[in-house]
């Protein structure tokens, strides 16, 4: 373990101290309490929170050598502690109220339903900086290019977004992602697709062992899929679908993935389409230390290496008022995972990337583009409101995208949205990754060499934010579309020799 040199108990004896200064503090006021949580509260008689605490990890305990693996463990053996010591008094008042609650560590919080006068008693406590509402919000599904059922195995080959980034030149080389491990956190997984069965990484060809490579952050039943599902289930078929862009291929005649010879897991984040703040740090949480299927255990070294994130969550859930949602994608990013997420499909008017995790600086924005290579019509645009990073980054297929569904192990459907354009990006990741394994735990590296090797869309005229579409990045596309083939030679080249694996 390295923490600065601190064994763990120095560092919770520097944690407790810390936390008792702060609450001696005449500075620290009432926690900040959502209007939705009160409004919610009265109506009810009680309400879904997440009550955010007001210790944070200090992340300057961390050391900064050593490879990738030493520093996320390092970072997770402290945000596990700060969480440990900052909520023992909370959650010794939960349990003499009788409250339910589920505690996180990769943010400092607690979820637990509450009545009126139970957010009232907490919100005067010097330990807890703010009671959010968790209700959950619909996903707002990509556009569909073609009915959601199930469709006949057409004898497309290789898919045409995956020809455009020139993810085949890269396979002609002997690199398929082959090493790598991807992740979906979405809907869910119908993992037992022939595109994906034999890429799953808890499958070994004759046993499937989920532990550490599936997780289910939804608790309570509200789809064709169990709470808890002990293996992958997908009650909507847009994760199944991302997931087949990122790596599927059924050795026939459906290679629809970019990376085929990479592993993937994933975790359920949205009960039949609708997440909450709470699910989506649970899957952030776990993806940043995978545990066993009771939750427990957690193994920092078993993370995946990039991470496809076609969803968005809107100001009205809490991801832009609150800062949860980007502290939890700001932990996995300080863990060395690639964070790719997609634009939105609010455009294609300038300033339509608004939902987070699009909208932060770290995470790697993906906009859409069509076969015929013009910009999609609904991918959104920039310039993002208080953006250090010009969103998006990056452009890729998203324009009716043939992938798997969830309908049957044989079923595919075309869906466009950035939801889309964002699993080829990650599978690119890792055939990158694959290039030069230097370049894992890098995620800066990453973005920096897909950027560099963008290839700019010459018939996209429109100008956003002042920037001449002639000048790149812009916010429209960004640096431009993808090209694999070029990121590899380049990454080859570049990073063989002064990036530690």
């Amino acid at each position: 373990m390295h923490l600065a040199n601190r064994p763990l108990r120095s560092l919770s004896c520097h944690i407790a101290f810390a936390l008792a200064a702060a609450c001696s503090a005449s500075v620290i006021q009432a926690a900040q309490i959502d209007s939705a949580v009160t409004a919610e509260a009265a109506r009810s008689g009680s309400v879904d929170t997440l009550i955010v605490l007001q210790a944070k990890a200090s992340k300057d305990l961390l050391r900064t050598d050593g490879n990738y693996l030493e520093r996320r463990r390092a970072l997770v053996d402290l945000l596990r502690t700060t969480a440990d010591v900052s909520q023992a008094d909370l959650r010794r008042w939960l349990d003499a109220e009788g409250v339910a609650y589920r505690p996180y560590w990769i943010v400092n919080t607690i979820q637990a339903r509450l009545t009126a006068a139970q957010v009232n008693e907490l919100a005067a406590r010097s330990d807890i900086a703010r009671i959010a509402s968790n209700a959950p919000i619909q996903l707002r599904m990509p556009q569909q290019s073609e009915a959601l059922q199930p469709q006949p195995q057409a004898p497309n080959a290789i898919e045409w977004g995956v020809n455009k980034i020139k993810a085949p030149q890269v396979w002609a080389l002997g690199i398929t992602g082959a090493g790598i491990v991807v992740a979906g956190q979405d809907t869910g997984i119908r993992w037992t697709h022939n595109a994906i069965k034999a890429k799953y990484r808890g499958w070994d060809g004759a046993v499937a062992n989920h532990n550490y490579n599936w997780h289910d952050a939804i608790h309570a039943v509200n789809s064709s899929c169990p709470a808890d599902s002990p293996q992958p289930c997908d009650d909507n078929g847009h994760g199944s679908h991302t997931v087949g862009t990122m790596l599927g291929d059924d050795g026939v005649t459906n290679q629809v993935g970019v990376a085929p010879g990479a592993k993937w897991v994933g975790c359920r984040n949205m009960n039949a389409g609708a997440g909450t703040p709470a699910t989506y740090n649970e899957c952030a949480q776990w993806l940043l230390a995978p545990t066993d299927l009771t939750g427990a255990n957690p193994n920092p070294d078993l993370a995946p290496d990039v991470i496809g994130n076609s969803w968005g969550c809107p100001d009205s859930e809490g991801c832009t008022t609150g800062q949860e949602a980007r502290e939890a994608i700001e932990n996995l990013i300080s863990g060395g995972i690639m964070f790719v997420a997609a634009a939105g499909n609010d455009g294609s008017a300038c300033g339509t990337i608004g939902d987070a995790p699009g909208t932060y600086d770290n995470v790697f924005t993906i906009g859409s583009t069509t076969q015929s290579d013009a910009m999609s019509g609904f991918s959104g645009r920039g310039p993002v409101t208080g953006a250090n990073q010009v969103k998006p980054d990056v452009i890729a297929p998203g324009s009716s995208v043939r992938s798997i569904t969830r309908s049957s192990d044989t079923a595919y459907t075309s869906l466009s949205g950035t939801s889309m354009a964002t699993p080829h990006v990650a599978g690119a990741v890792a055939l990158v990754m694959q290039a030069n394994p230097g370049l894992r735990g890098n995620p800066a590296a990453v973005a920096a060499l897909l950027r560099s090797t963008a290839v700019p869309l010459t018939s996209s005229t429109q100008v956003c934010g002042g920037i001449p579409a002639t000048t790149f990045p812009n916010p429209v596309q960004g640096y431009g579309q993808i090209d694999v083939l070029a990121a590899v030679n380049k990454a080859e080249k570049i990073f063989a020799d002064d990036i530690e694996p």
